[in-house]
């Protein structure tokens, strides 16, 4: 176990599994507890508890749904209570659909929304306050938010991703004369449930335009979120930060 976190509390919203279960791991593996995220993946969540307390961590699973506003701020409220102390929120839940624009229905147009851009905007809301000095929110975007698409397929997912980067760069001054430093990580192709549903031949597409030659895995993420949670990340903030391995 490191120590880079030790005393820190940090939340990570959907942490059951993919890019949000390798970054709650590797917080508690620098020392951090750790609150894990879920809506309804209990079973997962728990068993990423398990596997941070037998590496000799500590964390707990917190169930909310990041997609309604009360439910966002009793996490937040839940961990400051539970823990005495909130120092980092990493937001991270978030759903999409892989599907032509035309097929869109309005409710899964809201639903995206309010999961990817309102749940993550009320908790910041509410972790600010109770948030200590020289505390870190990081969000997960999109490295698509910034390269042309072949298609719209993606087209709601990547808008939730481009209002959830204009909250760091909103909120970047606000939060700066407390030493809180708050950022977006922007991802390429990693292997999640989502890169499941890309077709082989973009996903080829991807790696060929990969520097690095490669699909990106969820621990190549985590390590940059670490990066930005500790003492080394306190001079970034609002920025976005593409984490793609060199996709172009």
């Amino acid at each position: 176990m490191g120590s880079m976190l030790k005393d820190k509390v940090a939340i990570v919203t959907g942490a059951s599994r993919g890019i949000g279960r390798a970054i709650a791991e590797a917080l508690a593996a620098e020392g951090a507890t750790v609150v894990v995220n879920h809506r309804a993946s209990a079973a997962q969540a728990q068993e990423v508890v398990a596997a941070i307390e037998r590496a000799g961590g500590r964390a707990a699973a917190i169930q909310a749904d990041m997609g309604a506003v009360s439910e966002a701020r009793r996490l937040v409220r839940e961990t400051v209570e539970r823990f005495g102390q909130l120092d980092i929120l990493v937001n991270n839940a978030a759903i999409g659909k892989l599907a032509p624009f035309t097929e869109i229905t309005e409710q899964e147009f809201d639903a995206n929304f309010a999961v990817n851009a309102r749940g993550p905007f009320f908790a910041i809301q509410a972790a600010v306050p109770l948030m200590r000095a020289g505390g870190r929110i990081i969000n997960i975007s999109s490295c698509g938010t910034q390269i042309t698409q072949a298609n719209a397929h993606l087209a709601v997912y990547l808008m939730t991703k481009g209002a959830l980067e204009q909250i760091a760069h909103t909120f970047v001054k606000e939060l700066g004369p407390r030493g809180i430093t708050i950022n977006s990580i922007l991802p390429g192709l990693v292997e999640t449930e989502l890169a499941t549903t890309i077709p082989p031949e973009r996903r080829k597409s991807s790696v060929e335009r990969t520097a690095l030659g490669r699909v990106g895995m969820p621990d190549d993420i985590a390590g940059a979120v670490v990066f930005l949670a500790g003492d080394a990340g306190r001079w970034i903030t609002g920025q976005s930060i593409s984490v793609t391995g060199g996709l172009a």
